[in-house]
């Protein structure tokens, strides 16, 4: 993907990022792969993570669903 493109990404701070701005995960929609991209907040340029819509959707059900929650 071009800087050109990286720039117009709309980026979102997730929902269960810590509230202090130390731990913020940010996605955005990736719509010509139909993917997701999730980079950290505090290094944005550092480079990005990107999931097919299915892994994504697979990566929340299983946060949704407790399976990396600490104890």
């Amino acid at each position: 993907m071009s800087e050109q493109n990286l720039a117009r990404l709309q980026w979102r701070t997730s929902s269960h990022s810590g509230g202090q701005g130390t731990q913020c995960v940010q996605v955005a929609a990736l719509e010509a792969k139909k993917a997701v991209a999730a980079r950290d907040s505090k290094n944005p340029d550092g480079g990005m993570l990107t999931f097919s819509r299915g892994e994504w959707a697979a990566f929340l059900g299983r946060v949704k669903a407790g399976t990396f929650d600490r104890t």
